[in-house]
């Protein structure tokens, strides 16, 4: 099998590196089969589409990385995952560090909310103090065996204390030693102008439709100095739409056929043909 590239070299070659969210196994693989080189598996997609729950900090470790390793089988594109706030303290970060690496996750990050943290774009959010995630990053750069693992830091504080604080924050934490910055929820074209402009690490923006940040193109974001453009939730909401839409034509009796993906083509996107001719060649 070919060796997957780490996440420096996507970085290098991909101009900007342009991430999915995947919320199921089926989805990943539709991401691999349409041409992208990576994608993002984030905690909203996960609670929603797994156990029907809003991203407000319900899930552990244990769910959230069982569903990840679940996604990951439907793909073997590199993968970023969303790591919360590392599930506890500094133990609990080196515990999340490891599991995740085990399981062969190029890329993650942690965020700076007060537990129970909660969707980046909704209201209600806190963050802990800065000297407390900076140990957070410390203890997560010292649990990783392989260095090429890439560790990114997420702060929520633009909500909270305002962007001037979320700036100064992203300083320290890759002073404590983040590879990459996630600035949550900037409000303004201006604000992420400024944003990709104040640090040389690679930095990423989450496009969130019907969030708090203006939705720009990939092209767009990329000329204003992100190296990694998120959309970590289009896929899942967009998919929720249809799913809703199709069960009220159900209901109705007026349900169009024609807009079905086709049962052949959908037999090849999980691999009958592979797994069919297994059983034709072993199973008697």
């Amino acid at each position: 099998m070919e060796k997957r590239p780490t996440w420096r070299q996507l970085l290098a070659r991909e101009r900007p590196l342009v991430l999915p969210g995947a919320y199921d196994a089926l989805s990943a693989r539709l991401i691999e089969m349409a041409g992208f080189s990576a994608y993002i598996i984030g905690g909203y997609p996960v609670a929603a589409s797994r156990y029907a729950l809003p991203d407000l900090g319900l899930l552990g470790l244990g769910e959230v990385s069982a569903a990840i390793r679940d996604i990951m089988a439907g793909s073997r594109l590199p993968v970023m995952v969303d790591a919360d706030d590392g599930y506890g303290d500094v133990k609990n970060v080196t515990r999340t560090i490891r599991t995740y690496e085990r399981m062969g996750v190029s890329a993650l990050f942690i965020e700076d909310q007060v537990a129970p943290k909660r969707c980046g774009h909704m209201a209600g959010k806190s963050v802990i103090p800065i000297e407390a995630m900076e140990r957070k990053i410390r203890a997560a750069v010292a649990a990783r065996e392989d260095k090429e693992l890439f560790l990114v830091a997420r702060t929520d504080a633009r909500a909270v204390h305002g962007l001037d604080d979320a700036l100064r924050r992203g300083e320290r934490y890759i002073k404590a030693g983040a590879d990459g910055l996630f600035i949550e929820a900037p409000e303004s074209v201006e604000e992420l102008e400024r944003i990709a402009r104040t640090f040389d690490v690679p930095q990423f923006c989450n496009m969130l439709d019907g969030g708090k940040t203006p939705l720009l193109s990939n092209r767009e974001l990329h000329a204003m100095g992100f190296a990694m453009v998120v959309h970590g939730i289009t896929l899942v909401t967009r998919v929720a739409r249809t799913l809703r839409e199709t069960l009220a034509a159900l209901r109705a009796d007026k349900m169009d056929y024609a807009g079905s993906l086709a049962f052949d083509e959908f037999k090849e996107i999980t691999g009958f043909t592979d797994w069919a001719a297994i059983e034709d060649e072993f199973g008697g």
